[in-house]
């Protein structure tokens, strides 16, 4: 039989199978399609509602944050000259003038000319504290003790819940009466920055708690940085590898994954020992959250030094450097960066931690900021702590100012440290 003669299968199997295996291979392109959009729908849903928590966040401090850095002061004149109160430049501005004037009878003066001008129930919620503020005045300017001066004195919790609407109502009658007679405001509370701790919300000031956490911070960096690039260098460049490596690896990178509170109980049960009149001093507190911060820069460290290509070893040695010059001119500056994104990281971390400082006895009511690295001292976090614990209103309006405050410090040292890293990186 010829060729010709036989009946054409090839072509009719092909038009049966084609439309079968076009619609199938469309059904799955289809369906890969889709699950791309689903998948882009979701990373796209991820990030909107990770921007809307910080914004929600921000946006929440920021609200009670504003309040925070005001508060309610009544106006009221004090005439130094008519008020008893005397002293020269000299005396008064030695340490010992805040007890002089207290002995002088400074805070009956306030209370005086408060009750002539406002009325014994407004002069009554005057802050006790307020005559305070008179002193530093008399202390900037001693001439002052000859004239007289409109003060804004910082009110009571209940006549600052009164302008706002709240409290009792009779309270809520005397803060309107006083701030329709222009003696009652809310002002902006500058000196919040410039305090230290207070028992009144009124009073209290957020420098002491930064200052504690600048110090703090600074004994941190000076520790961890160079001994965590060091380490690093060696473990990657000099260490032979044997067993004891590999324990030191494996236990740098477990000690990067142990709860602060670890890091605590260490400080607390070697550092004090060693220094037992240091309680509560940034020293023992940077010395406790640089351990911490250690193994994080290790790691980094590590890993930058493995991202310097071999050939720039290898073209040092070629030109006759030195194994040493070929670490520390060559290998070190172009690692710096990466190890600067891990200090970055490990002084975001210690900058937030309160369990380690808690057992170091960082927990701590400070009136006055530190003087030094081994003076008493807290830091922001435990401040904003305590002060989250207190019941007054004021307090959790202040809480939330000193938020602010650890975030824009924190900004401002990540900042720092960006500016850093790009300034010292290089591109090969």
């Amino acid at each position: 039989m010829s060729s010709s003669a036989l009946p054409n299968t090839t072509g009719t199997q092909a038009s049966s199978l084609g439309p079968t295996r076009t619609s199938t291979f469309e059904r799955r392109l289809a369906k890969r399609y889709r699950a791309e959009r689903n998948f882009r729908l979701i990373g796209m849903s991820a990030v909107i509602f990770s921007v809307a928590v910080l914004v929600f966040l921000l946006g929440n401090m920021l609200i009670n944050g504003i309040s925070g850095f005001q508060r309610a002061e009544l106006a009221v004149t004090i005439d130094f000259a008519e008020s008893g109160v005397t002293g020269d430049a000299v005396s008064l501005t030695a340490p010992s003038a805040m007890q002089t004037l207290e002995m002088q009878g400074l805070p009956d003066v306030v209370t005086f000319f408060a009750e002539a001008q406002l009325g014994a129930d407004a002069a009554a919620e005057i802050s006790p504290e307020a005559w305070r503020d008179l002193a530093n005045a008399l202390a900037e300017d001693p001439d002052l003790v000859s004239r007289s001066k409109t003060f804004h004195l910082a009110t009571s919790s209940a006549l600052a819940a009164g302008l706002q609407g709240e409290g009792a109502p009779e309270t809520q009658v005397l803060a309107q009466r006083l701030a329709q007679d222009g003696k009652l405001s809310r002002n902006w509370d500058w000196g919040f920055l410039a305090r230290s701790d207070a028992t009144n919300p009124r009073s209290v000031g957020i420098w002491g708690a930064l200052k504690g956490t600048m110090l703090t911070m600074l004994v941190t960096l000076v520790l961890a940085f160079p001994i965590g690039v060091l380490s690093a260098l060696y473990l990657e460049e000099y260490a032979p590898r044997n067993r004891w490596t590999d324990v030191i690896e494996v236990s740098i990178s477990n000690l990067a994954a142990v709860p602060s509170i670890i890091f605590g109980l260490l400080g607390l049960a070697v550092f004090l020992a060693l220094f037992p009149n240091l309680r509560s001093a940034p020293l023992i507190g940077g010395m406790t959250l640089a351990l911490m911060t250690m193994p994080v820069i290790v790691i980094s460290g590590r890993n930058a030094i493995k991202a310097v290509p071999p050939s720039i070893r290898d073209g040092a040695l070629a030109i006759g450097a030195s194994p040493i010059q070929v670490v520390f001119h060559h290998v070190l500056p172009l690692a710096l960066p990466g190890m600067l994104t891990g200090t970055i990281i490990g002084m975001a971390r210690a900058l937030g931690e309160t369990a380690p400082l808690l057992l170091i006895g960082m927990r701590i009511f400070v009136a006055t900021p530190p003087d030094g690295f081994t003076s008493p001292a807290t830091v922001l976090p435990m401040q904003i702590f305590l002060w989250s614990d207190e019941i007054d209103r004021g307090f959790v309006e202040r809480t939330s100012a000193a938020i602010i405050v650890l975030l824009v410090f924190l900004l401002a040292m990540n900042g720092l440290a960006i500016y850093l890293r790009n300034k010292f990186e290089k591109r090969w």
